[in-house]
């Protein structure tokens, strides 16, 4: 997963204010129940001195329909300038939550990341093809446009016979193949300047096989054939969203589990991985991670990875477990306490890692926590060995 959308958050002024709300409305009363949670929640940031601009951003923001059916909750991170971060996340949080501090929480923002697919939605015909955009953040809010072909001999001739027959058939499959070689080019453009993780095609069935040899390999990597879907009326719409929905579950599934399978390989061969808090800082300090690796359990509210703390400086990569440590690396001015969590957050947003969440049991990590490394060398924390004096003991202690 990537957390390039965290990075406006950097060098962002504090305080922060993150509110992690249930806002699910079950029924027509539902406005007025997501409405009550919200007052609740600003009433303690206005008891711990929030800024009132910043609430009432969050307020008109939180208070306006998602456009997400079922239950759902939302993440909103602000700073002292309004609002930064806003996405769905695909469960209500247990208990509605807000807080005001130096730092965002932002384990919410990025289990509802997880959650989250930034795609493409390609409705085709012989004709043309309407492109819908997802900015990933889960509400509805979606970019619309139509692509159109110029050429008009769309429908075969069914009738008839001899050579005029024949040139016709020829015209109308010319016609529909230069049709898909626009909406092909206007796609390749948009993959490019937009980069979505998937593209999602549906419609007519030779229009979608023509584009799909129309386009560039970079977005063929990307394409997804989705069945059920077209941009004329009369489509099952609810069917449709259904279909769209389980493609792309199944290509979270896959993203997670191939960042996964590395993670396993890389820490079985003892190289191009490690586990636990201090290895990971090791290996983040000097720009090594490719991928943060983080048990489920950690990202939630009140986990041990929250609870504990880490000594940060003004950049960061500058990230150590100690005061000590920090002033190793030669961080003698502006160092401060930060929670742990949000400390390996922002050094892997300082040097473009992803970040992985596993399902329980899924991969063995020791406090809940590893990674695979772009990189390693011989002063590289090895599993293989442990690193520290009691390493061997927290190896049976996994997360």
């Amino acid at each position: 997963m990537e957390l390039h959308w965290l990075k406006p958050l950097l060098g962002r002024p504090a305080p922060f204010v993150t509110v992690h709300l249930d806002a699910t409305r079950a029924d027509a009363s539902g406005d007025e129940e997501v409405a009550g949670r919200w007052r609740s929640l600003r009433k303690e940031l206005e008891r711990a001195g929030a800024a009132a601009a910043v609430l009432d951003e969050i307020e008109e923001r939180v208070t306006r329909p998602t456009g997400v059916a079922g239950p759902h909750g939302r993440v909103v991170v602000a700073d002292a300038e309004g609002v930064v971060v806003d996405r769905v996340l695909k469960e209500p949080p247990a208990q509605s939550t807000a807080q005001l501090d130096d730092v965002p929480g932002l384990l919410p923002a990025v289990r509802a990341a997880d959650q989250a697919t930034r795609f493409l939605l390609v409705e085709i015909d012989r004709q043309g093809a309407d492109l819908t955009w997802s900015d990933g953040t889960g509400l509805r809010v979606a970019e619309k446009e139509s692509v159109e072909g110029d050429h008009d001999v769309l429908h075969k001739v069914r009738e008839g016979g001899g050579l005029s027959h024949s040139r016709m058939q020829v015209r109308a499959e010319d016609s529909w193949e230069r049709n898909a070689e626009t909406v092909a080019a206007d796609l390749d453009k948009q993959v490019v300047d937009k980069a979505p993780e998937i593209v999602l095609v549906t419609g007519d069935k030779r229009a979608v096989s023509l584009l799909c040899h129309a386009v560039a390999p970079r977005t063929k990597d990307l394409l997804v054939e989705v069945p059920g879907g077209s941009r004329a009326d009369g489509v099952n719409q609810q069917v449709f969203e259904q279909r769209v929905g389980e493609a792309l579950e199944t290509f979270r599934a896959r993203r997670r589990e191939g960042v996964l399978d590395r993670y396993r390989e890389a820490l079985g061969r003892g190289e191009a991985a490690v586990t636990s808090v201090d290895d990971l800082v090791t290996v983040l300090q000097r720009g090594q991670v490719a991928e943060i690796v983080l048990s489920e359990d950690v990202t939630l509210p009140g986990s041990s990875l929250a609870e504990r703390t880490l000594w940060v400086g003004p950049e960061p990569l500058e990230v150590a477990s100690s005061e000590a440590d920090l002033a190793g690396i030669g961080v003698t001015t502006g160092a401060r306490r930060m929670a742990a969590d949000v400390a390996l957050l922002r050094a892997a947003l300082g040097q473009d890692a992803g970040l992985t969440i596993a399902p329980e049991g899924a991969v063995e990590a020791v406090d809940g926590v590893g990674a695979v490394l772009r990189w390693a060398d011989g002063s590289t924390p090895s599993e293989a060995v442990p690193t520290q004096s009691d390493d061997q003991a927290r190896l049976h202690r996994v997360v």
